[in-house]
């Protein structure tokens, strides 16, 4: 080692007795202040004492890194700081590094795998364009005010940092996905390489993809250009801007009266969820609060929701979507059901309809929210593995991305594509003919039966549709008027029985709540991953000997809601049960609240409510 000394100023303006050294095992240098009172050799032998000492401590703990001491003393002190990283090189020799589990994606489906996965069994990285998670369900609030967007964004880092654990992350765009290497491309805005394109490689071990899905256009002409979007934060702080410059515009002393109609005329495309309480919304914006401050332009404000099917909001029951359809038109906001948009200029809207033909529509404002669709590095991505003719990403029933090793799909990106029962019939009857005579006995089915509905769960959603207790009763049907004990099946007969099974196979809805679930199943899977080695927990396999490791994942529905404006909110939750009026939409404010990331965002949208009830809502173009 070797010490560089230099001189320094203190408080009374006389250069202190200061060293400066630096050494190959420490950096940054250590910068050390004595007392005048110490001699220059006391000083030397001090200073070669704390940094031999600063240094073996750096290199025996790879956990090790900060070193701060601080001495004090009559008329002077002394600080010496160390920092160190802890990385593969510096482990204990013989500890077998950590599998690199790399998740692209903070939404729903990849926060939650980062917020529960034990990372202190894995490396593991995040990498997304954007560093926060934001609450997508509150997005059409924050169209109109009712809630600020800071409110529902909670900085991914700060997840991070109270999860504990070495998580990395990067701000970077995945645009390239190398599964034959196992490798991600990657591009950050920022350029921190020497090109200054700022793109990066990244190896796996495993790969979690999360990165959800774009709104999508159906291809029609003009949408991209002149539609607004509501998919992130950014989209929903575009849309406040748009409502506010299309009031302010109106009022404009150059306008005539069919300009003013116009630009007030607010045109929604897609009659979902998202596109129906946004309507609802913007609705109440401009009820409650623009109509104070536009009275002159109040009645010209116009509304329309433009659906292709025959019904809004078709994923409910027909009770909700009736109410809905009701609740419009009594609060004067268009519904053109049965219309398929298929042109948007920056003036019209063109809109086609098997009875009126076409025709187009002026408008001020359009807000597209008809789906997603798949982003583009996604599809090419699928096109290597051999999945380009589908629309999103295909995993079997423990969310690994089918034809690829060691790659998990998960969130709106994804599809998990269900087993058919037809399809492995042969093997499931070979697994329960457990004597090889060629047929199934009574005692052989109810065997198995737990198996099998685990691993084909529409076996069980068919048995509850026709109200059946188990197979055998589905059986009995099938082979009319015999005794439970008589019976025997051969294979023929089996697939008669159940030849109608498959027809309760349902891909899942591309919701938050789809996705968190899926965020969490992968996570406990991965912190169980060497258990799971010794102990399978999952359901015996029908084409091969042992059982699966795990369980695979199964969705559960926990209800959904659809505020419908004037503080009315339809809600469907399990066993049927349906919930219209106020007492909804107070269900509504604390499911959401208690669904918040944090208590920092819980405390911001409830007072974000609560400031509206007080004062309304901001109409400041910010």
């Amino acid at each position: 080692m070797w010490l560089v000394p230099e001189n320094g100023k203190i408080k009374d303006g006389r250069a202190p007795p200061k060293t400066t050294f630096s050494t190959l095992n420490v950096s940054p240098p250590l910068e050390v202040a004595f007392p005048n009172s110490f001699s220059p050799r006391r000083r030397m032998r001090f200073a070669a004492f704390f940094l031999d000492g600063a240094t073996r401590a750096y290199r025996h703990r790879a956990t090790f890194s900060k070193l701060v001491l601080v001495f004090a003393a009559s008329g002077g002190g002394l600080v010496a700081y160390a920092d160190a990283r802890a990385d593969a090189a510096a482990e204990s020799p013989g500890v077998a590094p950590k599998k690199k589990v790399v998740v692209l994606g903070t939404g729903w489906a990849g926060t939650t795998f980062v917020k529960n996965i034990d990372s202190s069994l894995y490396d593991v990285q995040v990498i997304s364009p954007r560093n926060y998670f934001a609450f997508t369900p509150l997005l059409p609030s924050v169209t109109c005010g009712t809630v600020e967007p800071r409110s529902i964004v909670e900085p991914i880092r700060k997840i991070i940092t109270k999860k504990g654990g070495e998580i990395k992350f990067w701000e970077a765009e995945c645009f390239k996905i190398d599964p034959e290497n196992k490798k991600v491309y990657c591009r950050s805005n920022i350029g921190t390489n020497l090109e200054g394109n700022g793109e990066f490689l990244v190896d796996y071990d495993y790969l979690v993809i999360a990165v959800g899905a774009r709104a999508n256009t159906f291809n029609t002409p003009g949408v991209v250009e002149h539609c607004h979007f509501l998919k992130e934060v950014e989209d929903a702080q575009k849309i406040r801007r748009s409502v506010m410059d299309c009031f302010e515009r109106a009022t404009l002393p150059d306008l005539d009266e069919e300009e003013r109609k116009r630009t007030l005329h607010f045109v929604v495309v897609g009659g979902g969820p998202t596109g129906v309480e946004f309507a609802a919304e913007l609705h109440d914006f401009v009820s409650e609060d623009l109509a104070k401050l536009y009275p002159t332009i109040q009645d010209l404000v116009k509304i329309t929701v433009v659906e292709h099917g025959e019904h809004i909001l078709t994923m409910f029951d027909k009770r909700i979507s009736r109410f809905a359809e009701e609740k419009f038109q009594r609060d004067g906001i268009e519904l053109k059901t049965g219309f398929k948009v298929v042109k948007v200029s920056d003036k019209t809207i063109t809109m086609e309809n098997a009875l009126h033909g076409e025709s187009s529509v002026p408008y001020g404002m359009a807000v597209w929210s008809t789906g997603i669709g798949t982003r583009p590095f996604i599809l090419d991505f699928m096109k290597q593995i051999g999945q380009g003719n589908r629309r999103a990403l295909a995993t079997d029933e423990w969310l690994r991305v089918r034809e690829c090793e060691d790659v998990y799909a998960i969130g709106d990106c994804a599809t998990m594509s269900q087993r058919k029962v037809m399809e492995d019939i042969m093997e499931i009857f070979r697994f329960a003919d457990k004597d090889n005579s060629g047929t199934l006995t009574v005692k052989e089915i109810q065997d198995v039966l737990e198996d099998i509905c685990i691993r084909y769960p529409q076996v069980e959603l068919y048995l509850k549709s026709k109200q059946m207790s188990d197979i055998v009763d589905l059986v009995k049907a099938s082979k009319g008027d015999v005794k439970k004990e008589a019976l025997e099946l051969n294979i023929e007969e089996f697939k008669n029985a159940l030849a109608d099974v498959d027809s309760q196979v349902k891909n899942l809805p591309a919701t938050a709540q789809v996705a968190a679930q899926q965020g969490n199943y992968l996570a406990r899977c991965f912190s169980r991953m060497k258990d799971s080695e010794e102990k399978p927990e999952g359901p015996q396999r029908i084409t091969k000997m042992g059982r699966h490791r795990f369980l695979p994942f199964r969705y559960k529905h926990f209800g959904q809601f659809a505020p419908l404006g004037g503080e009315q909110t339809a809600a469907q939750l399990p066993g049927d049960w349906i919930s219209i009026g106020h007492s909804s939409q107070w269900l509504w404010y604390s499911i959401y609240a208690s669904k918040q990331v944090s208590w920092r965002t819980r405390a911001l949208v409830i007072s974000d409510w609560t400031r509206r009830f007080i004062f309304g809502r901001d109409s400041s173009r910010i």
